[in-house]
């Protein structure tokens, strides 16, 4: 890895002022910059940029920063500082499409459902966008069905980890060889199989809908983008072409 190089250490820093900001001025700055569905009040357009540098906890941002600095530094080392910072943000606005995605599919799925019970989509639209829900809703609608509504309007998206991803897979098709660790499995694993089992891991959880707190479709979103990107680059021989 070596010396940190420009536009990862530029990103390091300001990941770290707006991290350091949130603790300041808490909710507002979520508010402001975090990643919201776009029928909640709350969204605004820049929110599909500025979520990547927002972080919801020490170890959110620790680990996410760790992984800029170790898997990002060789990839712009090579590429130069333009071509890794078009990846870099082309892979977390592949995490914002597909992750709003998804949260557009498990919405309309609920409020779907809660409208062939015979309750007005309108009217499901006014109670959650004053930041409440009915009770009654359990008792027509699968309460998984109505959870997964409201998680996908009411919960913001924030964190690098959809551009990490796409680090993340570039890394694995550049330094396929190099071997890796998962601090819960400390055993070596090369790049070529350590990055497919992340997305793999977060592909079964994103499918079973299970609740951990984490986007899991974000991360796939991002890891796609840089897949497609680092493929079509590979065919056409541009991957190792710098742009200073």
């Amino acid at each position: 890895m070596g010396r940190m190089t420009e536009a990862v250490k530029h990103l390091l820093i300001i990941n770290v002022i707006l991290f350091f900001a949130t603790q300041l001025y808490g909710e507002q700055m979520f508010q402001w910059l975090a990643l919201w569905f776009p029928k909640n009040g709350n969204f605004e357009w820049w929110q599909v940029v500025s979520h990547m540098f927002m972080h919801g906890g020490l170890m959110h941002i620790l680990f996410n920063m760790y992984a800029l600095w170790a898997f990002g530094t060789p990839l712009e080392r090579m590429w130069g500082r333009n071509k890794f910072l078009f990846f870099y943000f082309s892979a977390g606005l592949g995490s914002a499409m597909l992750h709003t995605g998804v949260n557009y599919y498990f919405f309309s799925e609920g409020l779907n459902a809660l409208e062939s019970a015979g309750i007005a989509k309108a009217q499901v639209m006014d109670i959650i966008s004053s930041g409440q829900y009915s009770p009654d809703w359990y008792n027509v609608v699968p309460r998984s069905t109505v959870d997964t509504m409201l998680t996908a309007f009411n919960t913001p998206a924030v964190g690098a980890s959809g551009a990490i991803y796409g680090v993340l897979v570039a890394f694995a098709f550049v330094y396929s060889e190099a071997k890796l660790m998962l601090i819960f499995l400390p055993v070596p694993i090369k790049a070529k199989y350590f990055v497919p089992l992340l997305i793999a891991g977060d592909l079964i959880f994103g499918i079973s809908n299970v609740n951990t707190g984490v986007a899991h479709f974000a991360h796939i979103g991002g890891a796609l983008i840089g897949f497609i990107m680092m493929w079509y680059w590979k065919k056409n021989q541009f991957n190792n072409n710098r742009w200073n």
